[in-house]
């Protein structure tokens, strides 16, 4: 009989040992992906007071894009980029008279801006 009291308990903190340690492995893995930042906000954060006025809802109201990298885009970026990808974060409703909407680019790592400029009208 004691024998069966030891194994029952013996059972029950091994079942109580495998919840703790999927509670800390899901928690690890929640706090690991709150700390990215979405691409969008990291476009948004780089510009500057004047090009975030142009912004007239959200940095959410935004497309995000992998392109390739071609010339036009070549003379935009870091030139120490050595990737043939990016993200291109294009804002809507930013074009002004002058120029298209704004597209900010973003490496491939999900946080480095690259560069700056508009697509063409």
């Amino acid at each position: 009989m004691k024998k069966i009291i030891k194994l029952l308990i013996l059972g029950i903190l091994g079942v109580l040992l495998i919840f703790m340690i999927i509670g800390l492995i899901s928690f690890y893995n929640a706090s690991k992906t709150e700390d990215q930042i979405p691409i969008e906000m990291v476009a948004f954060n780089s510009l500057s007071g004047q090009e975030s006025n142009l912004i007239p809802v959200s940095p959410k109201d935004s497309n995000v894009k992998q392109v390739l990298v071609n010339n036009d885009i070549q003379e935009i970026i870091d030139t120490n980029y050595d990737k043939d990808q990016v993200y291109a974060v294009t804002f809507n409703n930013t074009a002004t008279e002058a120029t298209g909407n704004l597209v900010v680019y973003v490496g491939l790592d999900k946080k480095t801006v690259l560069g700056k400029g508009f697509t063409s009208n």
